[in-house]
């Protein structure tokens, strides 16, 4: 299970969450499990049973009110059983002053309690999109990934097979450079692969015989992103005369990354053959198939349609001729 110290986000500098520790003397080794935040609601009356381990519990200008509002002795039974669901943390919003019972029980129960300048509304927008980032999956593909007509196309194949230079001519053709080499791979609910590059090598490229190339420089800010949602996967092969390859694209092959299925495209290398403009067309394909347009399909159906239409008259040429 993928987890994340509670620490990290006193650390955070990207989402702005503003945060600092009122807890004393240090903030513990307390993990978020959970990337949804949540609001205690029911819970500070006594009723527990939805609270979930590992997540952060958010305390607005209501909840600060309402456990200001009740007895001392009452408040530190509800806040002693909140601990006791071993959450992650407690997270006061709008700067308020935590009434006293809760930095005591926080305290006894080793829950680490945080304070934002932020209103509760901005702060879960931020820290739900923070946690979504930090507690996805995550891996990482050598290969090539670009934007070729919208679609995000990951290009896979041994080293040496020309995916740079192939990522390179698509460049050229107006299409946008996402990652080369090192792809990351970041899964977002419920099944959607999001691609990037690592901050060192961002927008670079290697070329063999060239070197290594800025593609930001040398083509402008229009010819990179940070980041596509990877839609279709194409491996690059030698080509093989004994091997047998797709020729209709009647069955659509898939490739599996992080439990998601990929469509999946084979290409064969042979000299003569335009890996990119076949790369495009496979791209203006795909872009078909979500609208409904399957061409080999409709292909097939057409044929079967004839085939049929050929026996019927068969048939029928039978009859007369008896």
């Amino acid at each position: 299970m993928i987890s994340l110290p509670v620490s990290s986000l006193l650390d955070d500098r990207d989402y702005q969450l503003e945060l600092e520790s009122l807890s004393k003397p240090r903030i513990g080794s307390k993990k978020i499990l959970i990337p949804q935040v949540q609001k205690p609601g029911l819970a500070l009356t006594g009723y527990t049973a939805n609270l979930q381990p590992g997540r952060i519990q958010v305390l607005g200008n209501s909840e600060i009110h309402f456990l200001k509002n009740l007895k001392p002795a009452n408040a530190s039974v509800v806040l002693r059983k909140i601990c006791r669901r071993d959450i992650a943390c407690f997270v006061v919003t709008n700067r308020n002053q935590p009434p006293a019972v809760l930095e005591k029980e926080a305290a006894r129960g080793r829950i680490p309690l945080l304070r934002t300048s932020l209103t509760t509304g901005i702060f879960i927008q931020r820290i739900t999109r923070f946690l979504e980032d930090r507690l996805t999956e995550t891996t990482i593909a050598h290969g090539v990934l670009t934007d070729v007509f919208g679609v995000g196309i990951l290009l896979l194949g041994k080293s040496g097979i020309g995916k740079s230079e192939c990522g390179l001519e698509l460049v050229m053709k107006g299409h946008r450079l996402v990652a080369d080499d090192v792809v990351n791979i970041r899964k977002k609910a419920p099944s959607s692969l999001y691609g990037f590059g690592s901050e060192l090598i961002k927008y670079h490229m290697e070329i063999r015989g060239l070197g290594i190339i800025n593609i930001k420089d040398l083509f402008g800010v229009t010819s990179v992103r940070d980041q596509k949602l990877i839609e279709l996967v194409i491996e690059i092969v030698e080509w093989n005369p004994r091997q047998e390859y797709e020729r209709l694209g009647i069955d659509q092959q898939t490739h599996e990354i992080l439990g998601v299925q990929i469509p999946f495209i084979r290409l064969p290398v042979r000299p003569g053959r335009s890996l990119t403009t076949v790369i495009e067309v496979a791209a203006r394909n795909h872009l078909l198939k979500l609208k409904g347009f399957y061409s080999a399909k409709e292909f097939q159906a057409k044929l079967t349609r004839q085939l049929l239409w050929g026996e019927k008259e068969k048939s029928r040429t039978r009859e007369l001729t008896r």
